[in-house]
């Protein structure tokens, strides 16, 4: 993946993110990832058992009258880790660059003592200091400038800045150097992995301890990106999913 992917995948999946961070644990969650796919291959039957009832003993909870009203959300404390570690290195990061690429704004003329426009000339001068002094202005609002005091921007702002300097973007900034392409580049590409893990919506390939016990063969699962996880025997090449097997 590029630097732009990178810094869109930030973006797009950050409101997912927030979603997630307020729900349960579920089964293959955020496109029936494959690391919750393989840790429920892992749990014994006696662990499954107990889970069938635990769930039938809240759901009976649920119907009771007494519990009705409002019930704290459970909150997922490595996505707020998640969160909140990839904001902050997308701060620093694009503090860092806005200290090296970022122009000073324009200086604005020295005042004026103000008095009266005699002749054309001095008012064709007083004109020219007021078109100067409101470029200054405007300049130094710029909106595109990044702020490092104040409220900071939120992750996906920071991105879509970084993603500006990435694409060379118009505004008050010089274009970037290598050094400072490749900072950026392993700073998106962190922050996209962080994000991918803890939705587990990467693609990712296991090969399970477990053989298969008819040829004996290793047991690699494919799962992630929204697809079914899939079991690819390779040693007879049988395929199958939770369904069954699909080829043999």
């Amino acid at each position: 993946m590029t630097t732009t992917a990178h810094l869109h995948t930030v973006v797009l999946h950050w409101n997912d993110l927030h979603e997630a961070a307020g729900q349960p644990n579920t089964i293959g969650g955020f496109g029936l990832g494959l690391r919750a796919y393989l840790a429920r291959l892992d749990a014994d039957a006696e662990q499954l058992e107990y889970e069938k009832h635990q769930a039938a003993h809240l759901r009976s909870l649920e119907r009771d009258p007494i519990q009705l009203g409002d019930r704290p959300v459970p909150i997922r404390l490595h996505i707020l880790d998640t969160m909140r570690t990839v904001h902050t290195d997308l701060l620093q990061c694009a503090d860092a660059i806005a200290e090296t690429v970022q122009r000073q704004p324009i200086r604005p003329p020295a005042p004026r003592r103000a008095s009266y426009a005699r002749t054309r000339a001095e008012r064709v001068a007083w004109e020219d200091h007021a078109r100067r002094v409101q470029a200054a202005q405007d300049d130094a609002a710029d909106r595109r400038r990044w702020r490092w005091t104040g409220v900071r921007p939120d992750a996906p702002y920071t991105a879509l800045w970084l993603l500006g300097r990435v694409q060379g973007a118009p505004g008050p900034f010089r274009p970037l150097t290598e050094v400072e392409e490749r900072r950026i580049a392993g700073t998106a590409r962190s922050a996209a992995d962080r994000v991918e893990r803890a939705l587990d919506i990467a693609a990712q390939r296991r090969t399970l301890e477990q053989r298969h016990d008819e040829c004996g063969g290793r047991i690699d699962v494919h799962g992630g990106e929204g697809r079914l996880p899939v079991a690819h025997c390779t040693g007879c090449g049988r395929i199958w999913t939770e369904g069954g097997v699909i080829a043999a």
